[in-house]
């Protein structure tokens, strides 16, 4: 055989070598292209989901907090009529002067009227 195609035969062969190992390279490079693209996505979607349900919460916590404000306040209001109350009623002298029993009588029966009043 002639040296002159033989040397072009392995030159031939090694380019077809080289040219497959480099098919077979720019093939995994393209797999992991689209896979790292999937995973990408994936997580966008992940975060997207994360952040619209932090948003969520946000507003539900703000709406809660509102709502809380307002039974505070509620229950500073009763608790001061409560307090105010408690005052008149110790402040109040006796009904009955030197009969304490007699007094607690007639407190008594004020306040269990008062509670009956709506």
């Amino acid at each position: 055989m002639n040296p002159l195609i033989m040397g072009l035969a392995i030159a031939l062969a090694v380019s077809v070598a080289g040219n497959a190992s480099i098919g077979w390279a720019w093939l995994g490079a393209r797999d992991d292209l689209a896979t790292a693209t999937v995973e990408r996505d994936n997580a966008r979607s992940a975060a997207t989901a994360c952040s619209d349900a932090t948003e969520d919460l946000r507003e539900l916590a703000d709406k809660r907090g509102a709502e809380a404000k307002v039974a505070q306040a509620a229950a500073r209001r009763a608790a001061k009529a409560k307090g105010d109350r408690a005052n008149l009623i110790l402040t109040t002298p006796p009904a009955l002067r030197g009969d304490d029993c007699g007094s607690a009588r007639v407190r008594i029966d004020d306040w269990l009227s008062g509670r009956t009043t709506p």
